[in-house]
């Protein structure tokens, strides 16, 4: 870092991931965090769901946030997107590919991932 514009925009960048994390849009994707699912690497997918929302332009409509223990650990990592005025869709075995197909497809598209849904697996 050589001056404070730089300092400048690296705070506006992860203002707007923090925001998202904590923001009240009409989807909320929520990734499981508990031991089980960090160890099964739901680490890279929370920063790949985040960073495809911001790159979609997603970030006034979705809000992306971590949980603990969703209780279905032979699944992880674990994935809820709550929309509303629909039912909860539940992925799992996600990585970081995945959720950018969930984003580019569900979110955005409006079609459910059929592939990683919790009932096909």
């Amino acid at each position: 870092m050589k001056s404070l514009a730089e300092l400048a925009a690296i705070k506006a960048k992860m203002q707007d991931k923090v925001a998202m994390r904590e923001g009240s849009g009409n989807v909320r994707v929520v990734v499981g965090m508990a031991t089980c699912g960090i160890a099964a690497g739901a680490r890279p997918v929370l920063s790949a769901f985040v960073e495809a929302v911001s790159a979609a332009g997603l970030s006034e409509k979705v809000t992306v946030t971590q949980t603990g223990c969703i209780g279905i650990c032979q699944y992880e990592p674990v994935v809820e997107i709550f929309e509303d005025g629909k039912e909860k869709v539940t992925y799992v075995k996600m990585d970081a590919d995945k959720a950018k197909r969930v984003v580019e497809e569900h979110i955005k598209g409006g079609k459910i991932v059929t592939d990683y849904v919790i009932g096909n697996k």
